[in-house]
């Protein structure tokens, strides 16, 4: 099988490593002189150091040929971009007549509507013919790379699509799930980054397990509201996508949004803590983005909310903890 990924950050390149020991895979960088480096050193070294390609990974760039031209050689396209970069990588594989999934969870900020848009509503309005989906699940790149045990979901209404991850990435260190609820699990997704960052703020704290396990407990009844307002499954949420993605990213050492909430508790300002990470936290990019769309649908998301007010400075760490547990009692709900 040939698989072409676009991107090569540290998840991106984490797959293709992967991959490429049991299929051919490219790993495309549109920075030549980043490619040439991967090629050089047959490892990345500012994403994924210490992690050599196999021998089935090839390294390309943008002066090899545009994504365009390049996806009607493979059999399978993964655009392995941060959110920000989904839209364009999209209109430029427009015309792929391959099955394509993205690996970026967020929403995108604000462009062509008020609102932020899940990646299968940014793939309705740049390519809707194209059959798209999302691989998503709890998963740290290092330890994909690594060979160790990781469980993922293929995400699409299309057949096709889902069908073509499982044969590309399935192996015995790698389980993928097949699932057509694609709102669902881009939702869970998006809102666990956000939800990890007040866990780590929580953590930092030193506020106890209690207090983190009704964080995520809330949290996760936070992601299913929003989640079911955009058509989404319910049951999606206890899944992989969703209770599994947001338990790694909440407590796991490796995530960069709870590692975010760890660096605000000790009184680092937020350009400070995403300067110290190396690396893209899209819960901080796109928190406020779920929270406007919460909002325009009447869905309440009061953790989501505290940790927005947190980001634009309006409250202290400890502020925005107190206003959470402060709200007045309410009957248990999903």
């Amino acid at each position: 099988m040939d698989i072409l990924v676009l991107g090569a950050g540290a998840w991106g390149t984490a797959l293709a490593v992967s991959a490429g020991q049991r299929h051919r895979v490219t790993l495309w960088a549109r920075d030549a002189a980043q490619a040439a480096a991967i090629a050089a050193r047959g490892e990345n070294l500012p994403y994924l150091p210490g992690h050599r390609l196999p021998a089935g990974v090839r390294v390309a760039s943008h002066a090899e040929g545009e994504p365009s031209a390049l996806t009607q050689r493979h059999d399978v396209v993964i655009i392995a971009t941060p959110m920000a970069g989904l839209r364009q990588m999209l209109t430029e594989v427009a015309a792929c007549t391959r099955p394509v999934a993205w690996l970026c969870k967020g929403f995108e900020a604000p462009v062509s509507q008020p609102y932020g848009l899940l990646g299968h509503e940014v793939r309705a309005e740049v390519a809707p013919q194209l059959a798209g989906g999302a691989l998503s699940g709890p998963s740290f790149a290092q330890e994909v790379a690594r060979g160790q045990p990781t469980a993922l979901v293929a995400a699409s209404d299309a057949a096709c699509v889902r069908e073509a991850l499982v044969a590309a990435f399935h192996s015995p260190s790698m389980r993928v799930y097949v699932n057509d609820d694609l709102p669902g699990v881009e939702v869970g997704g998006a809102v666990k980054n956000v939800l990890a960052i007040a866990t780590g703020l929580c953590d930092g704290l030193a506020l106890g397990l209690n207090a983190r396990a009704a964080l995520i407990t809330r949290g996760l009844a936070e992601m299913t509201r929003l989640g079911v307002a955009l058509g989404a499954r319910a049951e999606t949420f206890m899944g992989l996508s969703g209770l599994g993605d947001l338990v790694l990213t909440a407590t796991g050492d490796l995530s960069r949004n709870r590692r975010v909430g760890l660096l605000l508790a000790q009184g680092r300002t937020l350009q400070q803590a995403v300067d110290s990470l190396g690396h893209v936290a899209e819960g901080v990019y796109s928190a406020r983005t779920v929270v406007e769309r919460a909002r325009r649908l009447g869905v309440e998301m009061p953790i989501a909310e505290g940790v927005v007010d947190l980001l634009d400075g309006r409250v202290s760490p400890v502020e925005a903890v107190a206003a959470l547990m402060g709200r007045d009692p309410a009957a248990e709900r999903g």
